[in-house]
């Protein structure tokens, strides 16, 4: 005590401080001055002190007090995190999404009432059972893979999939996962943000058969006129085979090929409402062409004229019926937005999207399709929503949903759509390009610019 008090009161008064605030401080400082007096200066309590006594206890009250507000700060500070973390606890505990924790071998650790909501297991139940419990088991592989990537250090934002409750039915999440770290940047596990979107997903998929349907109904014209004609040829065929017995095979046959005709019709419409259950190899060229037959009637009507680039050996593995439906919308619109003796044109070919990661610029290969036509254009405050669900440039006329879902067809199949458009006096056109990967073709790294600068080429040349 002799030795060394001023240490021994300097602890007490950040002891002082710490637990009891900075008031209890300064009275700690106080009876420690006079305590060192007594203990530190001799004679004991005289107060006839020298002038370095006097230095050295000016010195202890200094360190005391900045001590003393140090310790006040650091136990504010302690407080206002604790606060946070009993709102960031609360915040958590009475959220609607299921928000849950995991450590590195894929273990619960915390479950919220939300995820208690959303999967039926109580907090006692899932916390320490594995995740890949929640897991749809026909995709063994998914709820690993995506662990992985956590693990690495990647977040994942917005990953829709299946989730599978304690009941043993299904819920439709999106998903957002982020990497958990220690105070050294360590991942130590896993938060799982859920927002179930079943509900959501029902009234999207039932928008799209709807539009699908319409699209159908948009179509009977058409295909009602297309199979009227060889209809009325095959009557009249049939008439000259029985008042004409010499040619009667000649006319037969003539009528075998328009009933093939009539069932080439029949087979393309329900092209449009067929589901597949899986993708396919098609051929881009003639299935865009499929579709262009059945609105030759319009395109007559209104002279406008069809100008086609196809490359015929370009295939890719997709949904027939989608791809027509993406098609059949793309190609409305160009005949909703061309004028009498307008321009329509088509190109499919063989090409390659390029985009960055990692540092490293990596291209798919696949088809691009081009739609375009010198109609009377999108304002370009219109091209920002034209994807959006409900939102028409048509008026009463259109449903709004058509460009949606040509969207979600093509990020169905992991493509692109683009849309570039004109609206000035004498130069007005729209350009639809769509890439579809042939899911073959790994990303692969390479220079991007030749093929960024013909495909700017290929779209001007074909606005102009």
């Amino acid at each position: 005590m002799r030795e060394d008090p001023f240490a021994i009161f300097i602890a007490a008064v950040v002891v002082s401080a710490r637990f009891f605030g900075f008031g209890p401080a300064l009275l700690s400082t106080a009876v420690s001055g006079l305590a060192i007096d007594y203990f530190a200066f001799e004679p004991h309590f005289s107060f006839s002190l020298s002038v370095n006594d006097y230095g050295r206890l000016s010195v202890f009250v200094a360190v005391s007090v900045l001590a003393a507000s140090l310790a006040r700060q650091r136990s504010r500070a302690q407080t206002r995190v604790e606060q946070v973390q009993q709102q960031m606890a609360a915040m958590v505990e009475s959220s609607d999404d299921a928000i849950l924790t995991g450590d590195v071998n894929g273990v619960i650790t915390s479950w919220n009432r939300g995820a208690e909501r959303l999967y039926g297991y109580s907090a006692a139940e899932a916390i320490g059972m594995p995740v890949d419990v929640l897991g749809a088991p026909e995709r063994p592989e998914e709820l690993p893979g995506i662990t992985r990537k956590v693990m690495r250090g990647e977040a994942i934002q917005h990953h829709t999939s299946e989730r599978v409750r304690k009941d043993g039915t299904r819920v439709t999440v999106d998903i957002s996962l982020s990497p958990i770290r220690n105070e050294r940047g360590a991942v130590i596990g896993a938060s799982s943000i859920a927002h179930d979107i079943t509900a959501q997903r029902r009234s999207e998929e039932a928008l799209r058969r709807n539009e699908k349907l319409a699209t159908a109904g948009r179509l009977a014209a058409a295909v009602a006129h297309e199979i009227n004609n060889p209809l009325e040829a095959v009557t009249n065929l049939i008439y000259l085979a029985r008042n004409h017995p010499d040619k009667q095979e000649q006319y037969l046959g003539m009528a075998e090929k328009e009933v093939l005709r009539v069932g080439a019709i029949a087979q393309q419409m329900l092209g449009f409402v067929r589901e597949n259950s899986s993708p396919s190899l098609l051929n881009v060229a003639d299935t865009l062409d499929d579709v262009l037959q059945l609105y030759l009637r319009q395109l007559n009507e209104k002279h406008i004229r069809v100008k086609k680039t196809y490359d015929p050996r370009v295939e890719i593995r997709g949904f027939a019926g989608e791809l027509r439906q993406l098609f059949s919308n793309l190609i409305l619109n160009a005949l909703d937005a061309l004028n009498d003796g307008g321009q329509m044109s088509l190109h499919v070919t063989r090409s390659r999207e390029w985009s960055s990661s990692s540092g490293s610029r990596t291209h798919r290969t696949g088809a691009r399709v081009t739609i375009a036509d010198n109609g009377r254009g999108i304002q370009q405050n219109d091209l920002s929503h034209i994807f959006e669900p409900f939102y028409s440039t048509k008026g009463d006329a259109g449903t709004g949903l058509g460009l949606w879902l040509s969207h979600g067809i093509v990020q169905k199949h992991e493509g692109s759509i683009r849309v570039r458009s004109r609206t000035r006096a004498g130069s007005s056109g729209t350009v639809f390009t769509v890439f579809l990967p042939d899911m073959a073709g790994r990303p692969q790294t390479g220079n991007a610019l030749p093929e960024a600068r013909r495909v700017r080429h290929e779209a001007n040349g074909i606005a102009s």
